[in-house]
C-alpha cells in the first residue's frame, strides 16, 4: 500500500500499482477492445450470471484511466442512473480504485470474496457502501502475450460461499474468453 499525495488529506491508496496499464491500454486498443459495448461480451456476462447464480456479471477491460465492462449483466438489465448525489451511477465505467478487478489483474490469478467484509483491505472499498458489494468472484483474462487483458467476474449485493466451484466456473470462463479473443484476432474478425 502507497500514499498517493493528489488525494485528500491521509486517504490510503488500497488499488495496487499497475505498472503494465499503458502496454495494456495500447494491447486493448489494437484489438479493438474496452472502448465500447460488445453484445457478444454481454451475452457472455448473461450467461455467466446464469452459471453462478449471480446478480452482476462483467467481462472488465482496465486501462490506465478506468475500468470498462464491456460486457455487462444486471438484475434488471438496464443501468441505474443517478437521480441525485448521493445514489452512485451504475453503468460501463469505474473508477480504478473502485472494486476489486484491479487487484485481479494485478495479482494476476483469481480472487475470491465469499464476503468482502471479513478482509479489512476490501472492505473499505467504494463499491461496498456506493453499491452495497459483498461478495466477490473473478479471474485475470490473461492473452497468448502474457498481458493481462482485464478480467471476467460476478458479484453479489449478500454474502456468498462461491467455494471450489465458483472458482473452477470463473477461471474456467476466462480461459474461455481468452481463447475466444485470441481466435478472433487470428482470423481478424470482430468479436
Amino acid at each position: 500500500m502507497s500514499y498517493d499525495p493528489v488525494r485528500p488529506a491521509g486517504r490510503l491508496l488500497l488499488t495496487p500499482e499497475d505498472k503494465e496499464a499503458p502496454a495494456r491500454a495500447r494491447r486493448l486498443h489494437g484489438l479493438g477492445l474496452g472502448e465500447h459495448p460488445e453484445p457478444a461480451l454481454d451475452a457472455f456476462a448473461d450467461r455467466l450470471a446464469e452459471l453462478t447464480g449471480a446478480p452482476y456479471a462483467m467481462v472488465n477491460f482496465i486501462d490506465e484511466n478506468r475500468q470498462f465492462f464491456a460486457g455487462l449483466h444486471t438484475p434488471d438489465v438496464r443501468p441505474v442512473v443517478r437521480t441525485d448525489e448521493t445514489k452512485p451511477e451504475l453503468g460501463r465505467h469505474l473508477e480504478r480504485d473502485h472494486g476489486f478487478c484491479p487487484h485481479v489483474v494485478v495479482r494476476r490469478k483469481a480472487l475470491v470474496l465469499e464476503d468482502v467484509c471479513d478482509y479489512p483491505r476490501f472492505a473499505g472499498n467504494p463499491v461496498v457502501d456506493e453499491f452495497g458489494i459483498r461478495s466477490y468472484l473473478g479471474a485475470p483474462l490473461i492473452d497468448r502475450t502474457g498481458m493481462v487483458l482485464g478480467t471476467v467476474c460476478v458479484v453479489d449485493v449478500e454474502p456468498r460461499p462461491w467455494g471450489r466451484a465458483g472458482l473452477d466456473t470463473i477461471k474456467s470462463a476466462a480461459a474461455e474468453l481468452v481463447a475466444k479473443v485470441e481466435r478472433m484476432e487470428a482470423d481478424g474478425l470482430p468479436l
